[in-house]
């Protein structure tokens, strides 16, 4: 459950809570010493995984340049508190075990929630996942919805939530004799979007902000079929016990999203506006 609190010691009193949300402030980069002071003089590192766009990835021009939703969202929430920061970039699933071992600061790069990994870091949620249907332009097939999908042939990662949902309906498709679905499974995006291109697949299921993004760059090749959003939701997540830069961030993200900020970030990088969800601490 969410609580709302009007002050800092009511939010220690709630320390064990599941969940914590306070009031919105405003950004006050000159006041960083009362705010958060065990943040003076510490230069934040923001770990990022520059291969995952568009939330994080480095610079067609400029290698040693990275940008992002992600990056860039970090970058202004950090700066709203006044506080220094630096990209820690390196492989995904190596980011999580270095923020719980204290290497990096704050992972913030497209991160979902699970109970099992609010065990080791403390979030602040600020969207919801979503999965996008990538088809070829013109939606040759009409396809609508999953429900719409009988016949179709689905390409899907290995593994994946997609995976599951597409024989889910395959198996909905036989049950009320309709004909059968093909799902096919793609190692990576990649081989993903080669699958529809050749046309040797319908539908390719994979993140929704990619998918947008694809279209967007290539409107005369791809579009949006349609879209889910997964209810599943996406933090920045801190090593526990490091009260003051989640509370810096949860602060941040609400000035950014009452200001209109983080939609316009997502605009930028061609995300749905719908997957912005009110910035909340979640500690379990």
């Amino acid at each position: 459950m969410f609580r709302t609190v009007a002050t800092a010691a009511l939010v220690a009193g709630l320390a064990g809570s599941a969940s914590v949300a306070w009031a919105a402030p405003a950004c006050e980069p000159g006041k960083l010493a009362e705010k958060y002071p065990s943040l003076v003089g510490k230069t934040v590192k923001i770990g990022a995984d520059p291969q995952t766009p568009p939330y994080a990835m480095r610079d067609g021009a400029d290698f040693n340049k990275v940008g992002g939703s992600d990056v860039d969202l970090a970058a202004a929430v950090l700066d709203c508190a006044g506080i220094k920061h630096e990209m820690f970039l390196g492989g995904w699933s190596g980011l999580m075990p270095a923020t719980a071992g204290g290497q990096v600061d704050v992972f913030w790069d497209n991160l979902y929630y699970t109970p099992e990994r609010a065990k080791q870091l403390d979030y602040v949620m600020y969207m919801q996942a979503a999965t996008g249907a990538l088809t070829q332009a013109g939606n040759p097939k009409k396809i609508t919805g999953m429900e719409a999908s009988c016949g179709a042939t689905y390409a899907v990662g290995l593994g994946t939530v997609e995976e599951v949902a597409a024989k889910k309906q395959d198996a909905a498709c036989k049950a009320e004799n309709k004909p059968a679905m093909t799902v096919m499974t793609y190692p990576d995006v990649a081989s993903g979007i080669r699958l529809v291109q050749s046309g040797r697949a319908d539908i390719m299921m994979t993140d929704l902000a990619l998918v947008d993004q694809l279209a967007a760059d290539n409107p005369k090749g791809f579009e949006r079929a349609y879209k889910i959003m997964t209810g599943f939701n996406i933090g920045a997540a801190v090593k526990k016990g490091n009260a003051d830069l989640l509370r810096a961030i949860h602060d941040g993200l609400q000035v950014m999203q009452a200001e209109g900020k983080q939609k316009a970030i997502f605009a930028k990088y061609k995300i749905d506006a719908e997957m912005e969800i009110s910035a909340a601490v979640k500690t379990e």
